[in-house]
């Protein structure tokens, strides 16, 4: 009985989040950062739905082990509260390990935005690579997701700023910080080399975990992590919306411009009378449409999921252009989309505004976004989609009535950094390789030139967002993605061969 109302509560606090944010915000622009490509709606808003993401041939759930740290809930300060404690959950194979006593390296994969069981079938990075490295994996689960919530139950976690206030990107990185430092004293493995791998905003903090953790991780890979979309370093209209469209136009010059025609098609359409009901028959939608802004917000993520998580075999943009221009001629605008629909989806009773429960992702994604992941996106007059001025006063307004508190969108280039990138990270910064696709529309907002001789991009033109790290297919992976990822092996290892060449000296 306690369970059940437990569930209820719990369901009922992120419902009301939900109408609260739903009824107080504009369409916020920013796309989730995920490296398994789960699909947002409404700006912010995600499907549990995944593609068929394949678990690599290296992972077998009976080689790990499940261990919980007794975690600090606030690292920054010294009130009563902050030394209060939570269950922070890790994952460790050692299948491969050659050991402490040859100070064999350590892989660590640094959660993100979702529950660390989400992402650890389909990293093949550091399973496929465990075995010639010789290395312990560990995958870290970040603070407020799967089994790691603060405050006992999820219902007081996301109640309010209060609770939701220690959760940050600064907090996360030191909370990976002690559970690293704790693994190795536990292994008596104070000498093996560290490697911290993430992606997408799981990159961003590798990155960041090596600049202000140098002492623990001797090196990061950080696969597609916008570091620099943040303070209007990325001019915000020149940014994701325009390599969408890019990736669109290259695949086909007439889907491209039918996309673009068709907005105005819709808001002509919905303008007349029954307007909105004719729609929602042509799109076949689960509900009766409300507002044009349902359907084009449905669209929009279409379209940007398709473009980054533009992957082989299938490659998406082109599953969707070949929906479009494969409807015939004599179709309208709008059946020739529906097409486009139809062909990324798969045949559906309805579409546009399924059912859906609200997910721990979604409320923490958020959040996230309303505190320091504020990373400003616009749309200008030259993509496919319609003209968007990203306004910081007007959301900063919006996040504060939905939360009580503004959001610092100059915090991450105060805290981390990222204006004058190459100046001072050549200075100081060592041992962190930015991997990217140049099709993953956030790839704009990320490293896309060496900055030392160890910091180092290594992109490639076809490639989308976190692709290198995901699981290896010998059959349908094209050369160029299976040279980017022995190109990210080679300097690793160079890495490390270093390390043991310089504790080797000093003892």
């Amino acid at each position: 009985m306690e369970m059940k109302q437990l569930t209820f509560s719990l369901q009922s606090s992120l419902l009301l989040i939900s109408l609260i944010f739903v009824t107080t915000s504009v369409s916020l622009k920013i796309p989730r950062l995920s490296p398994t490509g789960g699909q947002f709606i409404h700006g912010n808003y995600w499907t549990q739905s995944r593609p068929s993401e394949a678990s690599s041939p290296a992972f077998d759930p009976k080689d790990f082990q499940t261990f919980y740290y007794n975690q600090t809930l606030d690292h920054f300060n010294f009130r009563y509260d902050s030394f209060n404690t939570f269950q922070q959950r890790y994952l460790i194979n050692s299948k491969h390990w050659g050991g402490s006593n040859i100070s064999a390296p350590i892989l660590a994969y640094l959660g993100a935005e979702e529950s660390i069981d989400v992402d650890i079938p389909i990293i093949g990075f550091l399973p496929e690579n465990a075995i010639h490295f010789q290395a312990l994996q560990i995958y870290i689960e970040h603070r407020y997701y799967g089994e790691s919530i603060p405050f006992g139950s999820k219902e007081v976690a996301f109640k309010n700023a209060s609770t939701l206030g220690y959760f940050n990107s600064a907090q996360a990185i030191a909370d990976y910080a002690e559970i690293l430092i704790h693994v190795k004293k536990q292994l008596h493995a104070e000498h093996s080399p560290v490697i911290v791998i993430g992606g997408s905003y799981g990159g961003m903090l590798a990155s960041w975990f090596r600049l202000k953790y140098p002492h623990i991780a001797l090196g990061a890979l950080a696969s597609s992590a916008p570091i620099l979309y943040f303070d209007d370093i990325v001019p915000p209209e020149t940014g994701y919306y325009s390599i969408v469209t890019k990736d669109f136009r290259e695949a086909s010059e007439t889907c491209y411009r039918i996309i673009k025609k068709s907005w105005s098609e819709i808001d002509n359409i919905a303008s007349k009378p029954e307007g909105l009901s004719s729609l929602s028959k042509k799109f076949r939608t689960c509900r009766p449409l409300t507002n044009t802004s349902e359907l084009k917000d449905y669209l929009d993520s279409m379209y940007t999921r398709a473009a980054q998580y533009n992957r082989p075999p299938k490659y998406p943009v082109t599953v969707v252009c070949g929906g479009i221009d494969g409807a015939s001629s004599t179709h309208n605008i709008l059946t020739k989309i529906f097409a486009g629909v139809v062909a990324y989806t798969g045949n559906r009773s309805c579409y546009v505004n399924q059912p859906r429960n609200l997910t721990e992702t979604d409320v923490g994604w958020r959040w996230q976004t309303c505190s320091d992941m504020v990373i400003p996106i616009s749309v200008n007059n030259d993509t496919m989609f319609p003209p968007y001025k990203f306004d910081v006063d007007e959301y900063i307004n919006k996040c504060k009535a939905t939360y009580g508190v503004p959001p610092r969108p100059n915090w991450v280039t105060t805290y981390f950094g990222g204006h004058d990138i190459k100046l001072s990270l050549s200075r100081f910064a060592s041992n962190i390789i930015f991997s990217n696709g140049l099709r993953d529309p956030y790839s704009i907002g990320g490293i896309l030139e060496d900055i030392s001789d160890s910091v180092v991009a290594v992109h490639a033109k076809n490639g989308s967002h976190c692709l290198d790290i995901l699981t290896s297919n010998h059959t349908t992976d094209p050369d160029w993605l299976v040279n980017q990822r022995k190109s990210e092996v080679r300097i690793i290892k160079g890495w490390i061969a270093k390390y043991y060449a310089d504790l080797q000296a000093l003892q």
